[in-house]
């Protein structure tokens, strides 16, 4: 990654522009042309940098959203990771340090039917039985930071 690549994560994490052409305007803003964005992102993603370019709703406004979690044996903890983290559904996976359940990730899903069905793909797919936490109370935590080159 180099400094543009940086600066285009930092701008991207917050005021993405709401235009009918937005990369074009992070371009203008770094001083470069749409299609380098777009190629920029695109070979980000292809690392693994970005996981995802996409807008983040508050819970529940628009379809239905759980946290979840799953207790995966160490030796197979990538290989579920992985298998979770390609759902669409799912907008977030990450190991986490836990008594039981070491792999986290929340579902999103038009409605409930369908979270529900996705959360038994998983629990399908993987053979394990996911931990379902839905919404109780609503907190806003920031999650963007500034990036170092």
């Amino acid at each position: 990654m180099d400094t543009l690549d940086f600066r285009l994560l930092d701008e991207f994490q917050r005021n993405f522009p709401l235009q009918p052409r937005p990369y074009a305007v992070l371009a203008e803003r770094l001083g470069v042309d749409e299609a380098e964005v777009i190629a920029r992102l695109r070979r980000l993603q292809g690392a693994g940098r970005v996981s995802r370019v996409g807008a983040v709703f508050a819970p529940n406004r628009a379809g239905r959203s759980i946290l979840a979690a799953l207790a995966v044996p160490a030796a197979e903890l990538e290989a579920v990771a992985e298998l979770v983290g390609a759902l669409p559904e799912v907008n977030h996976c990450y190991q986490r340090e836990h008594d039981t359940y070491n792999l986290w990730f929340v579902l999103t899903a038009p409605d409930a039917t369908h979270l529900h069905a996705a959360l038994a793909e998983i629990e399908a797919r993987t053979g394990l039985m996911a931990l379902d936490l839905p919404l109780e109370r609503e907190y806003h935590i920031d999650l963007g930071f500034p990036l170092q080159s």
